[in-house]
């Protein structure tokens, strides 16, 4: 078995150098027993190699659970199960938060459980390990929401052969680059993707924070832009300091420092034109950097996949969705099924839309309750 997991500082301890290691390998794991919270299932915090955009080998923490009680015929089907914002910084890390980073998350990761399903939940690259984390960057989220399956069949005996990525947000985003990952768990089918308002429209995402004159957006704006910056570290014109001038940036670092859910303390007054001192053609190639490696619109989706949207989303327009649906049925995608739901915003859909997801994984090769009942996530 690896070693045990253990912080060093905020991020987990991974060895440095890095030893080589196969995309899914374990480098340490934790079992900690029942989880009361996640209906009593059993959870482990695991730390594995993964591979991002770039080639490279990057270590890559987050969860397992596995419900009590006998698998189903065959083992268990997994979901792997991409989180949505939560931060940037390694405490933000939803294998390190009591709630995973939000309540509507424990909500729907419980009701996957009950449902039979084992569950694996990436924090993806550089968030809760070393690094800083590659925000909305596609292929790094997809590929270690598809390595942790991996990580999974080598703590847990007898899982079944079929695999689900269901995400929301940003995790919807990594949902749909799972099923393009790099190296897909080995032996492995992927039944299908789900993705719940998935990010989307990257290359005009930071022209609309600037004019919305909304600062709670603005958090949005800069965790994008330290994920630019995070590609490629030594290219200084995409630093917050080049970009944004010595003000914004010292109040960008402390946005990026804390966690989604306390940044509105330290967004509430700004001026979306000040933080974002970029002229419209700065800001235009920057997007159009951040929609090519962060779009999840530009290839088909090659397996099964439902997309999920609240009509009263704030964060991610329903119309926005509308035309990722109409472009990955443009591109081929071979069965892509859109569910929207009147009146439901950003986290509300969640629990709006659990039945259906259920129902969508047990017709592709996964497990369902007898009956199911909608989850109330809250107000947004």
């Amino acid at each position: 078995m690896p070693p045990t997991v253990a912080l060093r500082g905020e991020a987990y301890r991974v060895p440095e150098p890095l030893p080589p290691g196969t995309p899914g390998a374990l480098i340490a794991a934790t079992d900690h027993g029942p989880d009361a919270r996640l209906a009593g299932a059993r959870r482990w915090t695991v730390v594995y190699h993964s591979t991002n955009g770039r080639g490279a080998d990057v270590p890559v923490s987050g969860i397992v659970l596995v419900p009590p009680g006998p698998p189903s015929h065959g083992g268990r089907p997994v979901v792997s199960w991409a989180h949505g914002t939560t931060g940037v910084a390694d405490a933000c890390a939803p294998s390190r938060l009591a709630d995973r980073g939000s309540a509507a998350f424990t909500q729907e990761l419980g009701a996957l459980l009950r449902a039979g399903y084992a569950v694996t939940a990436s924090d993806y690259p550089g968030l809760g390990t070393p690094g800083t984390h590659t925000y909305l960057v596609g292929a790094d989220e997809g590929n270690a929401v598809a390595d942790i399956v991996t990580a999974a069949h080598q703590l847990v005996p007898g899982l079944g052969r079929v695999w689900f990525a269901v995400g929301h947000s940003q995790g919807g985003q990594a949902a749909l680059f799972a099923a393009h990952a790099a190296h897909p768990p080995g032996g492995q089918r992927l039944g299908g993707v789900v993705a719940v308002a998935p990010a989307s429209h990257l290359e005009v995402m930071l022209t609309g924070v600037k004019a919305s004159h909304v600062p709670g957006e603005l958090s949005f704006a800069l965790y994008s832009l330290a994920g630019l910056a995070a590609i490629d570290p030594t290219d200084a014109s995409v630093s917050l300091h080049t970009l944004l001038g010595n003000e914004a940036a010292a109040t960008a670092s402390r946005v990026l420092a804390g966690c989604a859910t306390n940044s509105g303390q330290v967004l509430k007054g700004l001026d979306t034109e000040k933080m974002l001192p970029l002229s419209a053609d700065h800001l235009k190639r920057i997007g159009e950097r951040m929609g090519a490696y962060g779009d999840p619109d530009r290839a088909p989706v090659p397996v099964p996949a439902l997309i999920i949207q609240g009509e009263a989303d704030q964060d991610v327009p329903a119309a926005w969705t509308n035309q990722v649906v109409s472009h990955l049925r443009r591109l081929g995608s071979p069965a892509v099924l859109y569910r929207t739901y009147p009146a439901a915003g950003h986290l509300q859909v969640l629990g709006r839309s659990v039945c259906d997801l259920l129902a969508f994984l047990r017709t592709h090769g996964g497990t369902a309750p007898a009956t199911c009942t909608p989850l109330d996530t809250g107000t947004d």
